[in-house]
């Protein structure tokens, strides 16, 4: 595939539009500039500046300003403004799958994914924000002497550092209960895939959002990073565990929270029981998709010995099924990777394996007669702890076959591992695979599904244990975390926890203890 010289891109995006989101970075235009790749064919269609720390500092005070005025309004108001945008996104969606497809060289399916990934997010948070932020009661020592209640107070500014690998839904979906909350945003993009976020932003305003509570900051990550998060007031941090620490570390410096989701080396435990009809293609989407492009994707899969050969069997077959192209339509089943060094990075990771003894069933070669950063879907067997792809995330369409003997070994494997981010059981007795589900160390398990049931259950919170993250997303504490909470008290009649009048201490203690008796037998106080 080559770009036209007429400007058109793709089926909808032209150079034209692209140049309408360059306009949206908040960066100063002469600034050095960053060329932007397209993965299908590895040509540049745009080039976005290079933030300065000042940049960011600047525009880290606009979202202060606008920020002020945005959180006075009333929730009701915040609310209406994202269900507009709710609306607006799903009238641009096939734009906005072009735009995915075209900056990070995805297949159709997983670009879909997360247009309306974002929009089902929006959904949830403007219809849970007004009950979230509302003002709590809370109960008191002594009912009938005080009142208590909890407030929920915008942070400020939050700053959001966004990964390549699903650059539009991450870019925004994050920022949504942020926004909601009364938070003014600074976003900054990775540095190959910024339209994404463009485009979010620019339909936002488009809906009514104040032009400025949103800065988007472009460049790379360990220039504009480390100013961003001595800034902003909060940061949401997607990426790798390497990088987590190093944000994590600054963020702890500055006295600041931190909501990360990091790296996963996710498990699928295979029951002797499954359904294999059922089981293969779904253990394969939660693999290939994305090409592997997925921090919640599986890269071990572990099969009760009884039936792993023939498991082993099929699902190479099926793999080998998979079609592979660049077009912009769904008839791919995998993405390609987002850069050549990308494809490089996952066949050292093959070529480890294969080199220490790992059996190779099918895959395990770069597809340059698909597309120049298109790589083989590939799975691998007897890997032992000497190879890379055993412990470290590959990243990668690329999966290993363990046998085990039964679901108790099964669980022990999995558990083996510093990350523990998303598993999954595959089983017909659904009351024994919630069992097992309940005993493994990760932050979300997906019983007869990979990661779309976990990931799409928007009111649950999704995070990963161990070295896989801090803090969720989704849920009440999706949004919550983007808030100082305060409580306020109103004391009457008596001083908490003081003597009643005329009473002394040692009386007062006589009498004390049996009241709190009284008081534990009492219905919850609000």
């Amino acid at each position: 595939m080559t770009f036209p010289a007429n400007g058109q891109l793709t089926p909808l995006v032209t150079a034209e539009f692209l140049r309408t989101l360059e306009e949206r970075v908040d960066v100063p235009s002469d600034r050095p500039q960053l060329a932007i790749v397209a993965p299908f064919t590895q040509d540049e269609i745009g080039s976005v500046p290079i933030a300065t720390a000042d940049d960011v500092g600047t525009a880290v005070d606009r979202a202060r300003r606008v920020g002020e005025q945005w959180a006075a309004l009333p929730i009701d108001d915040r609310a209406r403004i994202v269900g507009r945008f709710h609306d607006l996104l799903i009238d641009r969606a096939d734009l906005a799958l072009d735009l995915v497809q075209l900056e990070a060289g995805k297949a159709r399916i997983p670009a879909m994914e997360e247009v309306y990934d974002a929009v089902a997010t929006a959904r949830y948070y403007l219809n849970t924000a007004p009950r979230l932020l509302k003002r709590q009661r809370r109960a008191v020592a002594f009912p009938g002497f005080s009142t208590a209640w909890e407030y929920r107070h915008p942070r400020g500014v939050v700053g959001f550092i966004v990964p390549w690998n699903f650059p539009f839904t991450l870019g925004i979906s994050d920022a949504i209960p942020a926004l909601l909350a009364g938070n003014g945003a600074v976003i900054k993009p990775d540095e190959k895939t910024p339209y994404s976020t463009l485009m979010t932003v620019k339909l936002l305003e488009e809906v009514g959002l104040p032009e400025g509570l949103i800065q988007v900051v472009t460049g790379p990550g360990e220039d504009i990073g480390p100013p961003l998060i001595d800034a902003v007031d909060f940061l949401m941090f997607t990426g790798s565990t390497e990088v987590g620490r190093i944000v994590a570390e600054r963020a702890g410096r500055n006295l600041i929270s931190a909501s990360m989701e990091l790296g996963g080396k996710n498990a699928a435990i295979v029951m002797a029981d499954v359904d294999l009809d059922k089981a293969i293609p779904g253990i394969s989407r939660s693999v290939f998709a994305n090409g592997g492009q997925l921090c919640i994707a599986m890269e071990r899969i572990y099969v009760d010995n009884e039936i792993s050969d023939e498991f082993t069997t099929r699902f190479v077959d099926h793999v080998r099924s998979l079609p592979l192209s660049d077009s912009y339509d769904f008839s791919s089943a995998l993405s390609g990777m987002i850069t050549a060094e990308h494809v490089d990075n996952v066949h050292r990771h093959v070529e480890d394996a294969v080199e220490r003894g790992a059996t190779l069933l099918t895959g395990g070669k770069p597809r340059p007669d698909v597309g120049p950063t298109f790589y083989e879907p590939t799975v691998l067997t007897d890997v032992d702890e000497s190879m890379m792809v055993c412990r470290a995330e590959t990243f990668g369409p690329v999966v290993s076959i363990y046998g085990v003997d039964g679901v108790e070994q099964a669980i022990e494997k999995a558990n083996d591992s510093s990350l523990g981010l998303n598993f999954s059981v595959w089983t017909r007795d659904t009351r024994r695979g919630v069992e097992v589900a309940a005993r493994l160390e990760a932050g979300t398990v997906g019983v007869n599904d990979g990661y779309a049931a976990a990931w799409s259950t928007y009111d649950a919170p999704m995070g990963g244990w161990k070295t896989s993250g801090v803090s969720r997303r989704h849920g009440e504490g999706g949004l919550l975390k983007y808030t100082e909470a305060q409580t306020v008290v109103v004391q009457r009649g008596i001083d908490a926890f003081a003597p009643f009048p005329g009473m002394g201490y040692q009386r007062y203690q006589k009498v004390l203890g049996p009241l709190l008796k009284i008081l534990r037998r009492l219905p919850f106080y609000k």
